[in-house]
C-alpha cells in the first residue's frame, strides 16, 4: 500500500512546498561534491526571473533571503523552498551532481 505524503508536506511546509516541487521537476538543484572529502553543498536555483542560484545546507542554512526573514528573523517556516527542494531532490535522486576539489568548494564557501 503506498501513502500519498502530497497533503502532508502542503500542510508543513506551506507555500514553499509547491515552489520546492516545481524546481525539483525542473532540474533546478545542483550537488556540489568535493574530492577527496566527500563533502557537499546543494546549489539550488530560484525562481524568479533572474533565475539566481543559492547555496544551501539542506538542514540548517540557505543563502536566500526568505531564509534569513521568514525561517530565523520571524520563524514562520520550518525551511525554505531552497532547502526543500533540496531535501526532495536528494530522496528523490533528482540533481545534478558537480565534482569538485576540497579547495573549490572551501573557495565557494567563503563567499557566502
Amino acid at each position: 500500500m503506498m501513502i500519498n505524503y502530497g497533503p502532508s508536506l502542503h500542510f508543513l511546509f506551506a507555500k514553499n512546498f509547491e515552489g520546492a516541487t516545481r524546481i525539483v521537476d525542473q532540474r533546478g538543484v545542483n550537488k556540489i561534491s568535493a574530492h577527496p572529502s566527500g563533502r557537499f553543498i546543494f546549489q539550488v536555483m530560484g525562481e524568479s526571473r533572474r533565475k539566481d542560484q543559492y547555496l544551501c545546507f539542506a538542514e540548517n542554512f540557505c543563502a536566500c533571503y526568505s531564509f534569513f526573514y521568514d525561517v530565523v528573523s520571524r520563524g514562520e517556516q520550518l525551511c525554505c523552498k531552497h532547502q526543500l527542494a533540496a531535501r526532495l531532490a536528494a530522496s528523490l535522486g533528482s540533481y545534478v551532481e558537480v565534482k569538485v576539489s576540497d579547495e573549490e568548494l572551501a573557495l565557494l564557501l567563503s563567499k557566502l
